[in-house]
């Protein structure tokens, strides 16, 4: 089978200001889109960024997971060996640090269905987003339960209860990925002078777009009006795996008038992304994510942290330059005309 190259039109915009304790400084990000109009709108809200005091990012959680399903005999013996299992953590530790160096184990949960139990692990692993880690690592865990509860019967080693580029509550819920907060405070001048709109509409049409209308729509866990286009963006320009937008999509805006300025933040519990690992050994991936400091020395987990933070902050400038000009009659449909045509 012959391997060729898509290619797919790409932009670094920039600078926008981040800061925190990730990183405290401007950078320019790269995006591959094949929606143009993308790149003046994310670098609109950039140039908010610049104009105030940055977009301040926290990645409060981090983890990858892949949940696995045995069949028991019955309901009650799948619930005994659940039982066993969380009492046995520290010896999973183990069993997982001989899979990889980078790979720990920090959580289990269960689900019981009938016979049937569904174990859920989540581990740490480092700069990779870490899905094939996770596999592995899941895979022994896998083998040697089976030889611990020899009454066990393999079903799978992925059960969807991961869950893995799909819509649910789970992954909100328990964390998948690096969940991942930005917020920026901006002035109402500054709101008018770049966005042509007050901190009052903006609130306004996030409550009734992004909540109420998500909410008509059934929704679940998500209430953004279009994280998706700047994480497909970032994600192929980094060398990520473009599926993840699914669960990576499903985050939240929020707003708030405070003082005469804009409260705005986006929260994104599903960021998965990584700075080693399969498809980062592209030439184009590597200079972008050098050109964002994310292959420098470091201790382990910090570029993977890194990429993320930013990637939060280039969702937070697309996300405030649309609502914007959904405040303003005729400017979405105008740009798209005059960028698309």
């Amino acid at each position: 089978m012959n391997t060729t190259t898509a290619s797919i039109p790409m932009k670094t915009i920039g600078p926008l200001k981040i800061t925190g304790s990730i990183l405290n400084e401007s950078i320019h990000v790269p995006l591959a889109t094949f929606e143009t109009p993308l790149w003046p709108s994310v670098q609109r809200g950039a140039k908010v960024s610049m104009a105030c005091d940055g977009i301040a990012v926290t990645i409060a959680q981090e983890r990858m997971t892949r949940s696995v399903i045995f069949e028991a005999f019955s309901a009650q013996e799948a619930s005994r060996v659940a039982q066993a299992l969380n009492a046995r953590r520290s010896e999973l530790v183990q069993v997982v640090q001989e899979t990889s160096r980078f790979a720990q184990f920090i959580d289990l949960h269960f689900q019981i269905v009938g016979s049937l139990l569904y174990v859920r692990f989540e581990f740490l692993t480092g700069d990779a987003s870490g899905h094939n880690m996770a596999t592995k690592a899941s895979d022994h865990l896998m083998q040697w339960i089976l030889d611990q509860y020899p009454a066990l019967r393999y079903v799978s080693v992925s059960g969807n209860y991961c869950t893995d580029k799909k819509v649910s509550a789970v992954n909100g819920i328990l964390g998948r990925g690096k969940y991942v907060i930005a917020e920026l405070t901006i002035p109402r001048e500054i709101c008018q002078r770049f966005l042509r709109t007050t901190p009052e509409q903006i609130v306004d049409l996030h409550i009734k777009k992004n909540l109420i209308g998500t909410m008509l729509a059934g929704g679940l866990r998500s209430a953004n009006a279009h994280f998706a286009n700047i994480l497909l963006a970032v994600y192929l320009a980094t060398g990520q795996d473009a599926a993840n937008i699914i669960e990576g999509s499903q985050g939240f805006v929020h707003t708030e008038c405070r003082s005469d300025s804009l409260y705005f933040s986006v929260t994104l519990p599903n960021v998965i992304v990584g700075t080693v690992g399969n498809g980062k050994d592209l030439d184009f991936v590597q200079k972008n994510l050098q050109a964002m400091g994310c292959l420098d020395e470091r201790a382990t987990g910090e570029n993977a942290r890194r990429l993320a933070a930013i990637t939060a902050a280039a969702v937070l400038c697309g996300e405030l330059s649309l609502l914007a000009a959904l405040t303003n009659p005729g400017e979405l449909v105008r740009s798209h005309l005059v960028l698309e045509r």
